[in-house]
């Protein structure tokens, strides 16, 4: 059982193809968010909710040293199996669970959610989850696109902004800490073309979306003409104040 090494939702660093430049870009990405997410970390437990195949959190697992013991997350028994088989070791442990229903009583001082609050059918109620798994003076980690997604990944649910996404965490008291902002540069004609393998699970019959969601063409084209041709990301490390915890 393994995941599908060609999706976009799912990357497999062992299985990227060498002529799959997107993907390996997007995996860089991936890593500098949770080497951010690393130099966020307090001692104790840590959740990595989504995690994936699992490299992320074995990353946390050796940036926190013995301090630290990384529970990692995903809803896919084939990513879980994954990373069990292939990132599994002393201070990490995996379990299958869709995030919105996770629970876990004894809490969390770190918890990371990089690239979830856009899938989820509910980012409120996920962010608000999340929150209430944090032990008092907890740190939550959570990036999102900030331009626009949906149109082009059938697999996203909500497009943010930076505006919408910090105004999505500030009712729960957590306080800023920092961020990180990335760009990835996207290539028109690898996109129309569909040149790479991961392309092919871009969303099919774009001009019928567009017709039917025109909020969603004009948020493409106001987003190419300030960022041009590129993705952007937005990643915010939170503190949770000492009163607030699971």
């Amino acid at each position: 059982m393994q995941p599908a090494p060609d999706s976009l939702e799912r990357l497999v660093p062992d299985a990227l193809d060498a002529r799959d430049t997107t993907g390996r870009a997007t995996l860089e990405l991936h890593l500098a968010r949770y080497d951010f997410a690393a130099s966020h970390l307090r001692p104790g437990r840590a959740l990595d909710i989504a995690c994936g195949v699992g490299y992320g959190t074995r990353l946390l697992a050796e940036r926190g040293g013995g301090a630290l013991r990384v529970v990692g997350v995903d809803v896919s028994a084939a990513a879980i199996h994954h990373a069990r088989e292939h990132y599994g070791g002393a201070g990490v442990e995996y379990r299958v669970c869709d995030a919105l229903a996770f629970e876990d009583p004894e809490g969390f001082d770190t918890i990371v959610s990089l690239e979830t609050v856009e899938h989820v059918r509910d980012p409120g109620l996920l962010i608000a989850r999340l929150v209430g798994l944090l032990r008092p003076g907890g740190v939550l980690v959570a990036s999102v696109p900030t331009t626009p997604s949906v149109d082009l990944n059938p697999h996203h649910r909500h497009d943010f902004t930076e505006r919408s996404f910090r105004r999505l965490v500030r009712g729960h008291g957590l306080a800023e800490q920092g961020c990180l902002r990335q760009v990835q540069p996207v290539s028109p004609l690898s996109v129309l073309r569909r040149s790479e393998a991961r392309m092919g699970d871009l969303r099919a019959g774009l001009p019928r979306y567009y017709a039917s969601h025109p909020g969603a063409l004009l948020r493409r084209l106001a987003a190419t003409l300030r960022h041009g041709f590129s993705n952007r990301y937005l990643t915010v490390a939170w503190r949770a104040s000492a009163e607030v915890g699971a």
